[in-house]
């Protein structure tokens, strides 16, 4: 079983993440469902005016979140290599979750690592209806 997940981050520079983490997280997620074979999904950290913008385009909400998820499982189709399996994007607004950990008294990584299963449960259409 030669798996490759390939975690691409962005990060508005100003945001302090622990890289190696995240991709750890990303790399549990997908063992623990079973998910094999070459996996990409990219997680991107931008503010609250970002994702404020982000969520009125795509939720028709003017408001910021916590996180969004794009799946490429939706939309339109695009021709992709069949070799690897494109999850999406998940977009985590950096100040929300600071604020989230300081409400719910929690370390900053441990919800990050909370918001990237979430969003990861999302892209593997797994939802919480």
């Amino acid at each position: 079983m030669n798996n490759k997940v390939k975690t691409l981050i962005f990060v508005e520079s100003r945001y302090k993440i622990n890289r190696k983490r995240i991709k750890a997280t990303v790399e549990r997620v997908l063992k623990t469902q079973n998910l094999t074979g070459n996996v990409e999904v990219s997680i991107a950290f931008v503010g609250d005016r970002k994702m404020r913008e982000l969520s009125r385009k795509y939720k028709n909400e003017d408001k910021t979140r916590n996180i969004l998820s794009f799946s490429f499982a939706e939309g339109e189709m695009t021709v992709m290599p069949p070799d690897i399996l494109r999850l999406g994007d998940i977009v985590i607004s950096y100040p929300y979750l600071i604020k989230e950990a300081v409400e719910f008294e929690e370390l900053v990584d441990d919800r990050i690592d909370m918001l990237v299963e979430h969003g990861l449960m999302h892209l593997l259409g797994l939802h919480h209806e």
